[in-house]
């Protein structure tokens, strides 16, 4: 009756080396997808903080139009 149980016991590793095995996958399927949506989540982040500095007329080109406006209002306040 011994062999049986040994039978058992190494179908049960064999079944936990696959079991292993596949949660390995899956854990690293998830890394990778969590990485993903880390990067999407930054790119996203970027685009809306862009947005929101030409709405706010916070570019470079809204600055310096301002500018040469203020420097025109100037010189004309001057004659």
């Amino acid at each position: 009756m011994a062999e049986p149980i040994n039978h058992t016991l190494r179908l049960l590793q064999e079944i936990r080396s696959v079991i292993d095995n596949k949660f390995n996958s899956l854990e690293n399927k998830f890394d990778a997808l969590n990485a993903k949506v880390d990067r999407n989540h930054e790119d996203l982040t970027k685009r809306i903080e862009n947005l929101r500095q030409a709405f706010l007329g916070e570019s470079v080109l809204g600055r310096y139009a301002a500018a040469e406006v203020e420097g025109r209002l100037t010189q004309i306040e001057n004659r």
